[in-house]
């Protein structure tokens, strides 16, 4: 494949190099092929870069634009507040208006407090439940990402030659160097979608448990939906044991239901973290909880701060998001859409004999070459052959078609039917010659 095609941003990371640590202000943006890439605007479903490179996007800038680049309704709604002030350090009244939305959009959501991004309101919620419960540790699970903070930066990993271990007392790795050994410790984990293990260990351990945190369809490593029961199983032993059962909603967050994965599954959490797609990409995270458990910041025995929280351009640009989606209620086609994506990409790989598995809901999903039929854990994704989806990444991008280097792929209200077709085409061409 040609680089001349990117020569232009090959050469403004060279300068970038000079003065941003790796070129970047992300570590998976080195990842992108051949290189890191420079992008000048986004419009719909469409992304262009500084090369004038064209490609129809599915990463949607790893999911937040759930309307697409650059809606006009959002940047109105943007560029109108910013000419009242862009921050108070003080409460305002559009802030009461996207609580009082979000109260209504989503059932765990009694009360409320808003932040900057989805890592910052996990450690939020882990403050809550410990405050509340007077114990000190978490229950997560193996390859569920909750942000890139030292606490939840182990198991999401396995280092070459290694393994993970028994399913009961399963090995961590760390993801990074410069994690500190206690924040080992102030966690448990578990392979996800097997409730026995869970109970077994709440039964021995939920004296030390404050919650569980769990995506309530996991989006990190490849898109696997929760057993049935799964949830509804978290939810009555959280209930039976005083633990706070916390969704991690970032990603599900408006995208499968405007109340997100607990209105889709109707499983209510106590606690709930919302980002991304809530302000169309715009900074701004909600730490969503019943009131028995927020209570505890509304005493102040929690706290809760940011400088930063709530600003004038990230509140109107979500309540444009919402009021966007309410019109358009496009649900039922990101659905639809994604289906018909997934199985014209399941045709393709089966006409030209490829191993790839496509799994998913349809307004996410994943593309992974394995020879498992279905995976239902981290576990099973660590069969993956991770070369091999690095290349199909690269030619469906060398084609003009954008999605997440993992393999995952995201529906906006922005796409067509046309863009389904396309991205169909164009994997179909990839695989036949992959």
């Amino acid at each position: 494949m040609e680089n001349s095609r990117y020569a232009e941003s090959a050469a403004l990371l060279e300068r970038s190099k000079r003065v941003l640590a790796g070129g970047v202000s992300s570590e998976f943006r080195k990842f992108s092929s051949p290189h890191a890439l420079f992008y000048t605007h986004g419009e719909g479903s469409r992304l262009f870069d500084v090369d004038g490179n064209e490609y129809l996007d599915f990463s949607l800038s790893q999911g937040p634009l759930i309307l697409g680049h650059s809606h006009p309704e959002v940047l109105k709604a943007i560029n109108e507040y910013s000419n009242c002030g862009q921050l108070f350090a003080g409460q305002h009244l559009r802030e009461i208006e996207l609580a009082e939305k979000l109260n209504q959009l989503i059932p765990s959501a009694e009360l409320i407090r808003f932040s900057l991004s989805g890592s910052e309101a996990i450690q939020t919620a882990f403050r809550i439940a410990r405050a509340k419960t007077g114990r000190k540790k978490f229950l997560r699970f193996e390859g569920h990402y909750h942000g890139w903070l030292d606490n939840v930066s182990w198991g999401l990993s396995v280092p070459p030659g290694s393994d993970l271990g028994s399913r009961e007392e399963p090995e961590v790795y760390p993801w990074t160097e410069g994690l500190p050994e206690h924040s080992r410790q102030e966690f448990e984990i578990l392979p996800w979608n097997d409730l026995d293990l869970v109970r077994k260990m709440l039964e021995k351990k939920h004296q030390e448990i404050a919650a569980i945190i769990t995506e309530p369809v996991m989006n990190n490593k490849s898109c696997i939906l929760p057993k049935p029961g799964f949830l509804e199983g978290l939810r009555e032993l959280c209930s039976h044991y005083d633990i706070a059962l916390i969704f991690d909603e970032v990603i599900t967050g408006f995208r499968i239901s405007m109340g997100g994965a607990q209105s889709y599954y109707g499983v209510t959490p106590d606690l709930s973290v919302f980002a991304k797609a809530i302000a169309s990409g715009y900074p701004l995270s909600a730490i969503v909880g019943r009131r028995e458990w927020m209570q505890v910041v509304e005493e102040g025995r929690a706290i809760h701060a940011g400088t930063m929280n709530s600003g004038n351009t990230p509140v109107a640009a979500a309540l444009a998001t919402i009021e966007v989606l309410e019109e358009e209620q496009p649900h039922d086609r990101f659905f639809e859409y994604g289906k018909k994506l997934m199985e014209g990409i399941r045709s393709a790989a089966k006409k030209h004999n490829q191993n790839l598995l496509v799994t998913g809901p349809g307004p996410m999903f994943n593309t992974g070459f394995t020879d498992l039929d279905e995976v239902k854990d981290y576990r099973d994704t660590l069969s993956f052959d991770q070369t091999k989806l690095k290349r199909f990444v690269s030619a469906m991008q060398h084609k003009g078609v954008r999605i997440i280097g993992r393999g995952h792929w995201y529906i906006s209200a922005a796409h067509t039917e046309a863009d389904i077709d396309q991205a169909i085409e164009t994997a179909d061409d990839v695989l036949r010659t992959l």
